[in-house]
């Protein structure tokens, strides 16, 4: 018992000197060399905490400060302003004017003695105010006033005028839905580049979903080579051991240091692809204003894969016909293209338009009397009708054919939209099942590695095996767990996949957009 205290002091102390020898030695090297204090404190500042994230708040950070999701929010904003610029052609309109004119004439006078000067002053000032409306009518009212002073009469002359004009078109421009088509138009632009900005948005979830999982399969890579790394170093001094007490062959150690080397260089190009998968998925989530590019990204996650389960492959079909942003774009090019087709056969109609003026006008000397004199039973009234046509009209001509096969192709366009569609998914639907099938495979595949290598190291230990076969062992298993941790992977990506051709990926992860409405082709404008 004396025995045992005293060897478990002896232990304790050699321990404490370990420790105290390993801390002195790291303060040593940890002391910073002679140079200026700025350095140090560079330094300092370059330390950033690392961003922790779940696959919750990296698509969060990413709807939020996105640059690229950023400029695509800005296009239905602009689309918008088209609108509002088609639907003031039909805003009311004021003008006026006003001027002063001299006329300087030289005459002879009345008793011919000579030649005598006029002088002549004249102003004016109109006032009027226009609107067009869809149904092709245009309303007019104008008030105009005229003062006339010359040097030949001792009176002024002062002429005031109200009016009102109507025209009617009568065959050209008279559908309420021909005048309105350029502001529908507008309006269906606008929701095409909502269904943009969704579709956008969705590529933009899956790729930072994506970006997540190949972190994490990056960074679980360097943990399989880290390990691969210190098995292969452990077999090669096992090997060094044997050579020296003659048990084994010097020529076996060539093969343990070749699969050293091997295994060092997999996780050199590893953390590369490791440090290339940080900065990606730095770009996509945009953390802060200025990033900082050499910020750590610590994943967050559950390792038990989710409990998924597809419904019939027709299901997501018949959602991704209904959802899709680029279907239900197809479909608002065809409606945008029927309004094509009114506008441009409204062209091949002669114009022909009814038109009425109607005005009554004061005349006297001073302002006040003329607007007075408007009172009185003068006025005058002009009606007529007005006609154009050319007589080829082959520019109308030219534009009603090309928006009807320009409707046509948008229609073919959507039937082979539609066919891709449902390949896209039942392929999505597929590759869901195949890479859930085989992460089972994989799991067993590498279960059986490892049970290879183990007998294969029991062997060589006995003399029954080879260096080469061992570390053929070795890189197998290291494939199959390298496989397993990348099937898991894929199967996460297919499901993305899946729900992005659908068009559901982000309503299931709660991602409110614009364009979540399916278009009807029969529901009209």
């Amino acid at each position: 018992m004396v025995i045992e205290n005293l060897s478990g002091m002896i232990c304790r102390v050699v321990c404490a000197v370990r420790l105290f020898l390993a801390v002195s030695s790291s303060a040593t090297a940890a002391e910073p060399a002679p140079g200026p204090p700025a350095a140090v404190e560079a330094a300092a500042v370059q330390q950033v905490d690392p961003l922790k994230v779940d696959i919750e708040r990296a698509i969060m950070l990413a709807m939020e400060n996105n640059r690229s999701l950023i400029v695509q929010k800005m296009s239905p904003d602009i689309i918008r302003t088209v609108e509002q610029e088609e639907r003031a052609v039909f805003d009311s309109t004021l003008t006026g004017q006003a001027s002063q004119r001299r006329a300087v004439a030289d005459r002879l006078s009345r008793a011919g003695s000579g030649i005598e000067s006029s002088i002549t002053d004249t102003a004016t000032g109109v006032i009027s105010l226009e609107k067009l409306f869809p149904t092709g009518t245009a309303l007019g009212l104008s008030a105009s006033t005229s003062y006339t002073d010359s040097s030949l009469y001792s009176d002024t002359f002062v002429s005031n005028r109200l009016g009102v004009s109507v025209t009617q078109s009568l065959l050209r421009g008279k559908d309420v839905r021909v005048n309105l088509a350029r502001v529908h138009q507008a309006g269906i632009d606008m929701q095409i580049s909502e269904y943009e900005l969704r579709g956008f948005t969705e590529v933009l979830v899956q790729a930072v979903e994506e970006g997540f999982w190949d972190y994490a399969l990056a960074r679980r890579q360097i943990e399989i080579y880290t390990n691969s790394l210190s098995l292969a170093q452990q077999q090669m001094d096992e090997a060094q051991e044997r050579i020296k007490i003659g048990t084994l062959a010097e020529t076996e150690l060539a093969a343990a240091k070749a699969e050293v080397a091997l295994r060092r260089e997999n996780l050199i190009n590893a953390r590369s692809n490791t440090t290339i998968r940080r900065l990606n998925l730095l770009r996509l989530l945009n953390p802060s204003e200025t990033v900082n590019w050499d910020t750590d990204v610590v994943l967050e996650y559950l390792t038990e894969l989710p409990d998924v389960s597809l419904d019939p492959v027709e299901a997501h079909v018949e959602v991704a016909l209904k959802m899709r942003p680029d279907l239900n774009h197809a479909r608002l090019l065809i409606r945008r293209g029927e309004l094509d087709v009114v506008r441009t056969r409204n062209g091949l109609l002669p114009r022909l338009d009814a038109f009425v003026n109607y005005g009554k006008s004061g005349y006297a000397r001073t302002f006040s009397e003329a607007t007075d004199e408007l009172d009185g039973m003068s006025y005058d009234v002009e009606a007529g009708l007005m006609f154009e046509f050319p007589p080829s009209n082959r520019a109308a001509k030219a534009r009603h054919s090309r928006a009807v096969i320009t409707k046509q192709q948008s229609i073919k366009a959507l039937e082979n939209l539609v066919q891709l569609a449902q390949v896209d998914v039942r392929s999505a639907y597929v590759e869901v099942a195949r890479t859930r099938e085989q992460i089972t495979a994989t799991a067993a595949t590498r279960t059986f590695q490892e049970e290879k290598l183990r007998v294969e190291t029991e062997k060589f230990r006995v003399g029954k095996s080879t260096s080469l076969l061992v570390a053929q062992a070795q890189r197998d298993l290291v494939a199959s767990q390298i496989a397993e941790v990348q099937t898991v992977v894929n199967y996460l990506r297919a499901l993305v996949s899946l729900y992005r051709l659908e068009g559901s990926l982000l309503h299931r992860r709660g991602i409110a957009a614009p364009g979540a409405e399916p278009i009807d082709l029969d529901a009209g404008q």
